[in-house]
């Protein structure tokens, strides 16, 4: 019996993940990435005007970050292909229809192999004021 260990529910399934770039969403890419290696891929949305943006937001906020230097530790020389084969950047926003996807052959692939959606979008206020006593 095979034993269910953490994110073992990934495996060889397709996840998008929205907010790719914030903080708790970079974690969780790094966790994916290190413990379940054999998930088929990860769909990032990130906020950007096109396809090369996003990459170079996901390369720049992710991938180059020492975040994931136990990735990268492993890997070794084939970190680069380890991210092309697991990982796709997406232009968009969380806030627009269809996800702020623009390129209908990429919203189309999307909804074709997408397993699972986690969103990491949310709404903050530190608008607190704080009163003496």
């Amino acid at each position: 019996m095979e034993s269910f260990g953490p994110l073992q529910f990934l495996k060889d399934r397709t996840t998008l993940i929205t907010v790719a770039t914030g903080f708790l969403a970079k974690i969780f890419v790094e966790k994916i990435l290190r413990i379940q290696p054999n998930v088929k891929k990860l769909y990032l949305l990130v906020r950007a005007e096109d396809t090369q943006s996003a990459t170079k937001r996901v390369q720049n906020e992710i991938v180059e970050k020492d975040l994931l230097r136990v990735v990268r530790d492993t890997c070794g020389a084939n970190l680069e292909s380890f991210i092309s084969e697991k990982v796709v950047s997406v232009a968009g926003d969380v806030s627009f229809l269809d996800l702020g996807v623009k390129d209908s052959q990429v919203r189309g692939q999307m909804l074709r192999e997408i397993d699972l959606v986690v969103n990491f979008a949310a709404t903050s206020s530190f608008d607190e004021s704080l009163s003496a006593r």
